[in-house]
């Protein structure tokens, strides 16, 4: 066996401790490229501004309608910007990656000035936000993907995974923090004010990613021969996931988690903590953070034994679970026990959800992969159509009925997808189980 050359830098050193502490220094290193340092901070108080305002805005459609079905049509509305990401990406490809992400945290800041105005002036109203809102989310439903193309831009391909995965903290950060800060000033000083917070971290967050853009290094412009058709991307992609099973069960099982599950985690939250748990807006962001909480301790836990995982197998078996402590947390006797079903859900959610990802992604050609995954983002169309066909029935079925029937369904119908795919996902030596 070969023994580790003391001279090379990503030799272990320091006895039986040093490889783990050489990965705890790797998982770090991309902040010594000095725009991601700009960076990460910008993405991270947009995001927290982002939570902030959907709680926010979640609690005041209710509280001023005591509507369900306009809450879950609020809740829908953050996925209307979906329809407008091709057109984006063309943006983005014309002006630059860099230019454009600028644009649009520009546009956050000038909407949630007027929302922080009109609010201090008194003159909000339910129709008001729903068309702040709507302009707000047309342009953020990119963001992710805007900002993960560029860490791709900043970074060498030694620094780009351990990047990638720092970026996607800033959302898990985002849920807890924003959750907590939003409810809390919400509670504590009315609209106008935890406005004006929010537009100090949109602004914050524009700020740091001028600055990162003035320190990155200019990646060469595109010529108009590199341009391709979104729709034609789409098409081949389609096309790729339709001749492959597995593919197909994953895709299937990501729209079954946004039409079942994902709903009660998110648009349904404001009314499950009012009218379920009698609790204020400080409890629905103790709700929120305790998923999130619990999502964020799937993922690292992942992290540490993916590499034991049958991945097929265990995004079937972790839906489930998520979906029986979603059950458990519509019927829990009180918000304690609701929050403990809910950090036992995000941490079922992130781990289904992460071995789907990377199932989709293993057992497909590096050439799709970004096709793939575009594709995978359309699954989310199925959220909005959940929250509205829940809103309607809640309101003339009743919550306790309407949720269970949902749950229960939902864990039928993943049943369904193992069974109906079982070669392909379930089987121990299909391509999705192979560790």
């Amino acid at each position: 066996m070969q023994k580790p050359n003391p001279s090379d830098p990503a030799a272990p050193r320091g006895g039986p401790g040093a490889p783990l502490a050489a990965s705890w220094r790797s998982t770090f290193h991309p902040f010594t490229v000095p725009a991601f340092r700009f960076q990460w901070p910008g993405d991270l108080m947009t995001a927290v501004a982002a939570e902030m305002e959907i709680v926010i805005l979640g609690w005041y459609v209710l509280s001023e309608t005591g509507s369900v079905l306009l809450l879950t049509l609020f809740g829908a509305l953050h996925f209307f910007g979906t329809l407008a990401a091709p057109l984006i990406g063309v943006v983005g490809d014309r002006i630059g990656l860099r230019p454009l992400i600028v644009l649009m945290r520009a546009v956050y800041v000038s909407i949630a000035a007027a929302m922080a105005a009109l609010a201090l002036g008194g003159r909000i109203s339910p129709g008001i936000v729903f068309v702040l809102a709507a302009g707000m989310v047309l342009v953020r439903a990119s963001d992710i993907s805007v900002r993960t193309a560029i860490v791709a831009q900043l970074m060498p391909p030694a620094l780009l995974t351990g990047a990638v995965g720092l970026s996607r903290t800033t959302g898990d950060v985002a849920r807890i923090v924003g959750a907590l800060t939003g409810a809390s000033l919400f509670a504590l000083f009315g609209l106008g004010p935890a406005y004006v917070a929010i537009l100090l971290l949109y602004l914050g967050g524009l700020l740091l990613t001028v600055a990162a853009g003035a320190r990155a290094t200019p990646g060469a412009p595109r010529s108009a021969g590199d341009r391709r058709s979104p729709w034609r991307e789409l098409a081949a992609g389609l096309a790729y996931v339709w001749r492959a099973p597995q593919l197909n069960a994953g895709m299937w099982l990501a729209v079954l988690a946004n039409l079942t599950a994902f709903p009660f985690s998110g648009g349904l939250m404001p009314y499950v903590a009012r009218n379920v748990y009698g609790l204020e807006s400080t409890g629905l962001g103790f709700l929120i953070a305790s998923f999130a909480a619990g999502a964020m301790a799937g993922s690292l836990t992942v992290g540490a034994i993916g590499g034991r995982l049958r991945l097929g197998r265990q995004m079937l078996v972790a839906s489930a679970v998520w979906h029986l402590m979603l059950l458990g947390f519509v019927h829990a006797p009180g918000a304690l026990a609701g929050a403990a079903f809910l950090i036992l859900a995000g941490f079922a959610q992130s781990i289904s959800m992460v071995a789907l990802a990377a199932m989709l992604l293993r057992t497909s050609e590096p050439d799709f992969h970004g096709r793939i995954m575009g594709v995978r983002m359309l699954a989310t169309y199925s959220l909005p159509l959940g929250l509205v066909i829940l809103g309607a029935l809640i309101e003339r079925v009743g919550f306790a009925i309407t949720a269970s029937c949902w749950l229960l369904a939902g864990i039928a119908v993943t049943a369904a997808i193992g069974i109906g795919w079982r070669e392909a996902v379930w089987a121990r030596e299909a391509a999705a189980n192979r560790r």
